[in-house]
């Protein structure tokens, strides 16, 4: 009887030895769950993602050095082997939107998840049915940026996200200004620049998320100003730091940040009547080829581990509710940002092409 009751013993601390061995081999996205159904249903996805064997993403933002760092975070995060593939590529937007259209049109994928900062490609690609529903687990984190239209629950929240404003070289230029206003009233005639929303999707957002402030007269006084009109903005920083320029109408404060930390001295502001703040959309395509994987992979990206290494590495403002900045002079949490909100999911191609074609008219004057 002793001996049984011994025996009964030993299995049972053998067990829970086994278990806490299991429980302490969870990778760390299962090992977060405190509910063991939700613990059993992740591990079934990793699985099956595992069998998929890859995935692969298009972006217009990151770069090389911050795949690496993502790529390698994504397989421990989830305990995927070496030989799993992340499948990358990064482009321009206009390319990132080409690339993706050819794809939908063929009807032949090979890109699982696309981040763009185009909301009303978006918004129409989820209005064709080109753009997988999924309700990420992450989600939960994104009301904020949910209800400043930034995103759409069910289909894409935003990666990261950067927004334009005016900006200097504070080595040669003085300036206090606090509005958009006060630097078309300081800036030296031939010696501003700006991003050209006629060429430029990102230019084109901001052009028309400020049109919603402004009057037209704001933009035949930049007209007037005879800008540098620009397509990217490591060109218009480059332009502020060999004083080419005195002011960027639409400096990035990215582009400030990575300069900076070479001994430029760019400085920048937020003015007064806002900004637009231009959301990296992140979804996944209709079409996928690795559709499980590719949940994992927006499920990660949108996760404060993946939204560390974004923010971190690309100076990009998060969209997660409560998220702490690590350059928040350059970079704030987004609750500490005034958005200037535009309702890009009524915005139709038509109404684009009407904003291209209004500045075009303004700068030709």
């Amino acid at each position: 009887m002793l001996k049984t009751l011994k025996s009964a013993v030993a299995a049972l601390a053998l067990a829970g030895l086994m278990a806490g061995a299991a429980e302490a081999q969870d990778p760390p996205a299962v090992a977060r769950l405190t509910d063991a159904g939700e613990k059993a249903k992740l591990k079934e996805r990793i699985a099956a993602a595992q069998k998929e064997g890859m995935v692969n993403y298009i972006n217009t933002v990151i770069q090389p050095a911050t795949n690496d760092a993502l790529t390698a975070a994504f397989r421990t995060y989830y305990g995927l082997p070496a030989s799993f593939k992340v499948g990358y590529l990064t482009q321009a937007p206009g390319n990132v939107i080409t690339r993706m259209q050819q794809e939908i049109a063929a009807n032949k994928y090979t890109l699982d998840v696309g981040s763009v900062a185009s909301p009303p490609w978006v918004h129409a690609r989820i209005k064709d049915g080109k753009i997988a529903k999924y309700d990420s687990p992450e989600y939960a984190a994104y009301k904020q940026s949910f209800d400043l239209g930034l995103g759409k629950p069910g289909y894409f929240a935003f990666d990261g996200a950067y927004y334009f404003v005016p900006m200097w070289n504070g080595e040669v230029t003085k300036f206090k200004g606090t509005s958009w206003k006060s630097v078309l009233e300081t800036a030296p005639e031939g010696r501003i620049n700006a991003n050209d929303p006629s060429v430029s999707d990102s230019a084109l957002m901001t052009y028309i998320g400020l049109r919603q402030v402004f009057p037209l007269d704001m933009w035949v006084k930049l007209a007037s100003l005879k800008p540098t009109l620009m397509y990217k903005s490591e060109q218009i920083a480059a332009r502020l730091i060999s004083d080419e320029d005195k002011f960027a109408w639409n400096g990035m404060p990215t582009r400030a940040w990575q300069n900076n930390q070479k001994g430029a001295k760019l400085e920048f502001m937020r003015p007064d009547e806002g900004v637009v703040l231009l959301p990296q959309c992140t979804f996944i395509l209709a079409g996928a080829p690795h559709p499980v994987a590719a949940r994992l992979w927006l499920d990660f990206v949108l996760s404060e581990t993946g939204q560390k290494i974004l923010a971190q590495k690309e100076v990009l403002i998060s969209g997660r509710s409560g998220f702490t900045s690590p350059y928040p002079d350059y970079v704030p949490s987004i609750d500490k940002i005034k958005i200037i909100k535009v309702d890009w999911e009524k915005l139709t191609e038509a109404d684009l092409q009407k904003s291209r074609d209004e500045w075009k008219s303004v700068s030709k004057k």
